[in-house]
């Protein structure tokens, strides 16, 4: 008797512990799915980039005549991933097929 109470409340115990991991992925109400859509839009100004990532090249070249050796190192480091940023925008233009239809 007591096998089969315990055998009992293990099985409930993991009925349970499956519904409570099957709710949060039904609870997505359409709201929340249309704001996940309109968060993967991307615009890219390429002139304003250009500008921004000889800024950063600049200001890093200045920090390192300083000394700032560390500070100058950052200021690449976000020169570069601007620039890898730029890149990817470019390549998604050139190939782009366009709309389908």
């Amino acid at each position: 008797m007591i096998r089969r109470i315990s055998t009992i409340t293990v099985s409930a115990a993991m009925a349970g512990g499956l519904l409570l991991a099957a709710v949060p992925a039904q609870a997505a109400t359409v709201a929340d799915q249309a704001t996940i859509s309109v968060r993967g839009a991307i615009t890219c100004d390429e002139g304003k980039m250009h500008k921004q990532i000889a800024d950063l090249r600049d200001k890093a070249f200045d920090l390192d005549r300083q000394g700032k050796k560390a500070a100058a190192k950052r200021a690449r480091a976000k020169a570069d991933a601007l620039a890898k940023k730029l890149k990817q925008c470019q390549d998604a233009d050139e190939n782009n097929p366009g709309p389908i239809g």
